[in-house]
């Protein structure tokens, strides 16, 4: 049953809010679960998620298996199973148990599962001890997962664990177009939103922020530091010019893989590892650079890049057809598409885009279109919509 109600917080320009509740006065409950707490694009979309669905009503709790990084900016009502990953059998089944007993605890009338493990293993879970309908949001390129975990998501979404199954881009639909029927007749596609990371710092006062050199030509990035991410072809840049600087937001695995190229490539003075950014600070991070680079090697919708391109900052991405997608509005580009394994083509590109004051301005142009294209109302509407349906 549908309701509304006054609801002044949201500002001037909306003046009811859509509260659902399950015909007694129960507002309807939705968790939105996920693998590991930390500041990244799957995060960021249940964080903008959670926050829309609070706003129409209903009530929320965020779950995540393990905490991931202590800087993680927690949503409310936020809920862990384990204080870090589980590094043996006996602590996984003990993560398993207390996920099992949030979602009793909680009674969720629906869950979201963000990630491939948080779809497995929360769909799994939930299975077993709710009758809540699971949506499962596939934000995981399939070369992010192993053979078993890819396996395990087919099969369970054809058996019907995942009430529905949401895609975040046409190209995930390509993707996934050679599975089978019943898992396809799930899928939905939803665009993600993003929330608008417009420049707000001078430059100079952005990288003073970060202690980030104020002279210098300052190339960046936001990325978890993964192999995937490809990260080490932006830092083979800096050998090529002098002058440039390399700062990477983000925290992972590859780290030291990263420290030691650059000390191989005696660059370590002009790469600036700066750890993970919280999504309120990102703006500032973005204020800083000259251009974003982006050499990764899968993605699924590419977070990061479409918030650097719309808040007007120049950037080089990997010519992926899921990036060819999501950075255009009408066809027009809002970024310039390099194949980041070409050392002498990435290079070239970035010097292009720090000489060609006309080709900047033409990206920005087309880049305001974006923040329409990805609405982030647009986004919670669609999981309302689809939340209807499934109740």
């Amino acid at each position: 049953m549908l309701h509304y109600q006054p609801n002044k917080a949201l500002g001037a320009t909306t003046a009811t809010a859509l509260t659902q509740s399950d015909g007694s006065g129960r507002n309807l409950h939705v968790l939105l679960m996920q693998t590991q707490a930390e500041n990244a694009g799957a995060q960021e979309i249940s964080r903008l998620l959670g926050a829309g669905l609070t706003a129409r009503g209903y009530r929320v709790t965020n779950l995540f298996f393990f905490r991931k990084s202590e800087s993680f900016d927690e949503p409310p009502e936020t809920l862990y199973c384990a204080p870090r990953r589980p590094g043996n059998p006996l602590a996984l089944l003990r993560m398993l148990r207390t996920l099992g007993g949030h979602i009793r605890a909680t009674k969720p009338d629906a869950v979201l599962t963000f990630q491939h493990f948080g779809n497995v293993i929360g769909a799994g879970v939930t299975r077993l001890v709710s009758r809540a309908p699971v949506i499962a949001n596939q934000v995981s390129s399939a070369l992010s997962m192993s053979w078993p975990v890819r396996t395990a998501d087919i099969a369970m979404g054809s058996l019907g664990f995942f009430d529905c199954i949401t895609l975040n881009s046409k190209d995930m639909e390509r993707e996934y177009s050679h599975y089978p029927a019943a898992y396809r007749s799930r899928m939905v596609h939803v665009p993600h939103g993003f929330d608008d990371k417009a420049l707000t710092l001078p430059k100079q006062a952005a990288r003073q922020t970060f202690n980030l050199p104020p002279d210098r030509t300052l190339l960046g990035c936001a990325a978890r530091l993964h192999p995937h991410k490809r990260l080490d072809a932006a830092i083979r840049l800096l050998p090529d010019q002098p002058s440039w600087h390399l700062a990477l937001a983000g925290r992972g695995g590859d780290e030291a893989r990263l420290r030691q190229l650059a000390a191989d490539l005696k660059v370590s003075d002009r790469l600036h590892l700066l750890g993970e950014i919280a999504p309120r600070r990102m703006a500032d991070f973005l204020a800083c650079l000259d251009v974003f680079v982006f050499p990764t090697q899968a993605e699924t919708f590419g977070l990061a890049a479409v918030e650097a391109a719309n808040a007007g900052v120049p950037s080089v991405v990997t010519d992926l057809p899921v990036l060819r997608e999501v950075l255009s509005v009408e066809g027009r580009p809002t970024a310039l598409f390099v194949d980041a394994a070409d050392h002498a083509q990435l290079s070239a590109t970035v010097s292009r885009l720090l000489t060609d004051q006309a080709l900047r301005d033409e990206l920005r142009q087309n880049a305001k279109g974006l923040r329409l294209r990805y609405s982030v109302d647009a986004m919670v509407d669609e999981y309302v919509r689809i939340l209807g349906q499934v109740i």
